[in-house]
C-alpha cells in the first residue's frame, strides 16, 4: 500500500506545480502612458536645443557673463539681477544645468588666477543656489586665465577678461 500511496503523492505535487501557464494568463497588464508626457515645441527652441528666451537678445537671459573688479570676486550690484534671472529660470526648469566659468586677467601667476576664477566661480554659484537654483543644477569651474575674451593688454582688455560665464547644457 505504501508503495501505491507515494508514487501517487509524487505525481499530484508535480502536477500541481506545473510551470506552463494557463491558458487565460496573459501577464501584466499594459497601462497606456501617452496623455501624461510633456511634449517639446521645437519652435520654441533654438539650433542648440535651449529655449529661445536663453539666446534671444531681448531677454536678459541672452546675457551670460558677470564681470568682477580688478583682484575680486564679489558680484557687484549691477549684475544682481541678471544672476537672480539666471536663478529663477534654473528654479523654474530643474532639467537645465548649468556650468559657470571663472575668468581672470593674465597678470598675477598661474595658480593664483585659476584660484581667484574658482572664488569668482563659486561666489555666482553661491547666489544662484541661494535665489533657489539647485545645488546640482550648478557647477563651478575656474578657467583662471586660460580663455581671454580680449587679447590685448590694456585695461580695457584686462577687464573684459575679469570675468564669471554661465553657461546651459548644450554649451560646454
Amino acid at each position: 500500500m505504501k508503495q501505491l500511496i507515494i508514487p501517487a503523492l509524487l505525481a499530484a505535487l508535480i502536477t500541481g506545480c506545473s510551470s506552463t501557464p494557463d491558458a487565460d494568463q496573459n501577464g501584466a497588464p499594459v497601462e497606456s502612458r501617452d496623455n501624461g508626457i510633456a511634449t517639446v515645441d521645437a519652435s520654441k527652441l533654438d539650433g542648440k536645443g535651449l529655449p529661445r528666451e536663453l539666446t534671444d537678445p531681448k531677454s536678459i537671459l541672452s546675457k551670460r557673463s558677470v564681470y568682477f573688479d580688478y583682484d575680486k570676486y564679489d558680484v557687484k550690484a549691477e549684475y544682481k539681477d541678471l544672476v537672480a534671472a539666471h536663478a529663477k529660470f534654473l528654479t523654474n526648469n530643474r532639467k537645465f544645468k548649468m556650468l559657470v566659468q571663472g575668468n581672470t586677467d593674465d597678470r598675477g601667476s598661474r595658480e593664483y588666477n585659476l584660484a581667484l576664477g574658482q572664488k569668482r566661480a563659486d561666489s555666482m554659484k553661491k547666489m544662484l543656489t541661494l535665489l533657489g537654483a539647485g545645488e546640482d543644477q550648478v557647477e563651478a569651474v575656474s578657467l583662471g586665465e586660460e580663455k581671454p575674451k580680449n587679447e590685448g593688454a590694456d585695461e580695457a582688455a584686462w577687464a573684459e577678461n575679469r570675468r564669471g560665464d554661465m553657461l546651459y547644457s548644450g554649451e560646454f
